[in-house]
């Protein structure tokens, strides 16, 4: 099982920053699988897509990945961060690439959770680490349950004419084949896209509708906020 190594033995912060960094991100350093991470050749910047394994305790639905950014000064010896606790893996890939991460160095390790089933969802995942600026999410759940293992997330368009401005991001893992799936649906209203997320996490979910066709076929990535190889996989 890889463990994380954040590279800050050598570095001091102010105690505000330290404890904070602690507090959001290394009180649970032990129970964190790195799924990918990138660092700058001069050490100054460090990206890490890491799935929590605490989570699953957590209070349910929420989201089991988190996205790290270090930043270290070499000369003043101290460092900051940035991170982010998002549902799906390819929004935390999106997340620290439109950070300065190199999109093709982000990559998920393949051995650490339950590869895409098809090609729509690789094609998918990769949309919504390229175009995770163009939407803003407002509402996720993650079920860990193995006998319904399945995220729902909602967002919405930044570009007030995309095509079905409000998406639904759905993906569930086969734990019997051990695969994940990943689709998305379009609809007109925050209202439309939540009672959808509702009505499948009761199990009477009707089929997503498809995405209004339009000039740009740019996808989610992250709604005005409403109201997240098995462990330590990618899904849950």
């Amino acid at each position: 099982m890889p463990e994380v190594d954040f590279e800050l033995d050598e570095l001091d912060a102010d105690e505000e920053k330290y404890l904070d960094f602690y507090r959001q991100v290394a009180v649970h350093e032990d129970m964190l699988v790195p799924l990918a991470e990138h660092h700058t050749a001069d050490g100054v910047h460090s990206y890490y897509v890491l799935f929590d394994r605490t989570a699953t305790y957590d209070h349910p639905g929420v989201p089991q990945y988190v996205a790290v950014h270090l930043q270290r000064d070499q000369e003043k010896r101290t460092f900051d961060f940035d991170q982010a606790p998002l549902p799906l893996p390819a929004m935390a890939q999106s997340w620290l690439i439109h950070r300065g991460c190199p999109a093709g160095a982000i990559g998920l390790h393949p051995e650490l959770g339950p590869p895409p089933v098809d090609e729509p969802t690789r094609a998918l995942e990769r949309r919504l680490a390229a175009d995770g600026d163009h939407y803003a999410m407002g509402y996720s759940y993650t079920r860990d349950d193995p006998d319904d293992m399945v995220t729902v997330v909602a967002l919405r368009a930044l570009d007030e004419r995309t095509p079905s401005p409000f998406r639904v991001v759905v993906e569930e893992v086969d734990t019997a084949a051990w695969t994940h799936s990943l689709r998305e649906g379009g609809f007109a209203t925050v209202a439309e896209a939540l009672q959808w997320c509702d009505d499948r996490l009761s199990g009477k979910a009707s089929p997503l509708p498809p995405v209004r066709p339009g000039a740009s076929s740019a996808c989610p990535a992250s709604m005005p906020k409403a109201s997240a190889p098995r462990p330590p996989g990618r899904s849950r």
